[in-house]
């Protein structure tokens, strides 16, 4: 084949993030290459070697080199790889562009990201039954004071409906706010700075709408940047998993969702084209002075991430189990003082060794919220029957009164 005919994205492949998921096919071991932004309804599956070279994949090395770094008789498979992967997306370059710019009037057009949820699709009456169910086996927490946000996790349901049924039972009884902030995390998305949305979220249960008011009013003071990337929320599912709990309080209310980064870890450049998480909480503080009404916060956060699926190199055991509880309940307990700065600063200074990701949801969801005291209300660790990955979990109320 010649390459000369290459355009030159193809010549020098520069993959986009990907989550790689490992997936048996006819008792084969393979990897799906999982596009977080969902911008096709296809996806590509490859062999484990094929998705190693493929993370190679930087736009510094050419087909040809990379063909040789390998060992391979002739350059055309590679070729064909870059190709498909050029088809689904996953290369930066106008394909990209165009799938990203087709993806994004779509949803413009529609208002809303689809989806939503962590039971698959169900139909909207199994949803609400299985919610209700599950909040109807969890024990009032008997909370003294109004809530003004809560912490769940955005673990699957199966794993993680103690702790999300654990948060929104503090919600019994509770009026409806005018709005919801929902914070969460980007796991894999393109935006390094806070990624906030114009659109809202539809679930088998129905349709919240964005608070248009708070995203203007933001937009206006930090710039487009801040939603610059909100196609991240498309494929995120931090923020989706919550909204199903919020309708089954609330019905179809307001939210504004963002996507908080690490405040520890330091952005690409400070270059005034991404938002910065202290930006973000002032001026989310002053649109909600001028919204004026009751404000609910939601903090859509996991903590420890540990096991081989984690990178770790043996499988989780008791002693692990114990060393992770005892991370966790140190960093809960910074956070429970109800001092974001306090909260934060012990993070750094633990280094978040078990990989929690959501310092930064937790952070500014405090710095917003403002609670008189926050309680824990249950922990848990989740972990799969081989060992491999464990991640543990909080429900949490924050409250005034």
């Amino acid at each position: 084949m010649s390459l000369d005919i290459l355009p030159d994205h193809l010549r020098r492949p520069h993959v986009r993030g990907f989550q790689p998921l490992a997936v048996m096919h006819n008792g084969q071991q393979l990897v799906l290459l999982r596009d977080p932004m969902m911008l096709t309804t296809q996806s590509m599956v490859v062999p484990p070697p094929a998705a190693a070279l493929i993370q190679q994949m930087q736009g510094e090395r050419s087909v040809e080199d990379l063909a040789k770094a390998v060992n391979a008789p002739t350059v055309d498979p590679l070729v064909e790889l870059v190709k498909q992967l050029d088809a689904v997306g996953l290369l930066w370059g106008p394909t990209f562009d165009r799938l990203e710019a087709e993806l994004k009037e779509k949803l413009l057009e529609v208002g809303y990201f689809p989806g939503g949820g962590g039971m698959g699709q169900p139909e909207a009456d199994a949803m609400r039954k299985a919610l209700g169910e599950w909040l109807a086996q969890t024990e009032d927490p008997e909370l003294e004071g109004s809530p003004v946000g809560v912490v769940a996790p955005h673990l699957d349901y199966p794993r993680g409906w103690p702790n999300y049924a654990g948060a929104y039972k503090c919600l019994d009884g509770a009026a409806a706010p005018d709005r919801v902030v929902v914070l969460g995390t980007n796991h894999f998305g393109i935006g390094d700075g806070v990624v906030a949305t114009q659109l809202g979220f539809e679930t088998p249960m129905g349709k919240v709408p964005a608070d248009g008011t708070v995203v203007d009013g933001l937009i206006r003071r930090l710039g487009h940047s801040v939603v610059i990337d909100q196609l991240d929320h498309h494929g995120e599912h931090s923020i989706k998993l919550q909204v199903p709990w919020i309708q089954q309080r609330f019905g179809d209310i307001p939210v504004i969702a963002a996507l908080i980064p690490d405040p520890l870890i330091g952005m690409i450049a400070d270059d005034g084209k991404r938002v910065s998480v202290d930006a973000f909480i002032q001026a989310m503080r002053d649109v909600l002075d001028e919204a004026g009404g009751r404000t609910l916060f939601v903090s859509s956060a996991d903590m420890s991430h540990i096991g081989p699926q984690f990178g770790e190199p043996r499988p989780v055991d008791q002693q692990r189990r114990t060393d992770v509880e005892r991370v966790d309940r140190d960093l809960m307990g910074a956070f429970l003082s109800g001092d974001p700065q306090q909260f934060l600063e012990r993070a750094r200074q633990l280094r978040n060794p078990t990989r929690w990701c959501s310092i930064g949801s937790l952070y500014a969801t405090l710095s917003l919220a403002r609670p008189e005291r926050v309680e824990l209300i249950d922990y848990r660790q989740a972990c799969d029957e081989r060992n491999s990955a464990l991640v543990s979990s909080a429900a949490m109320a924050m409250l005034s009164g």
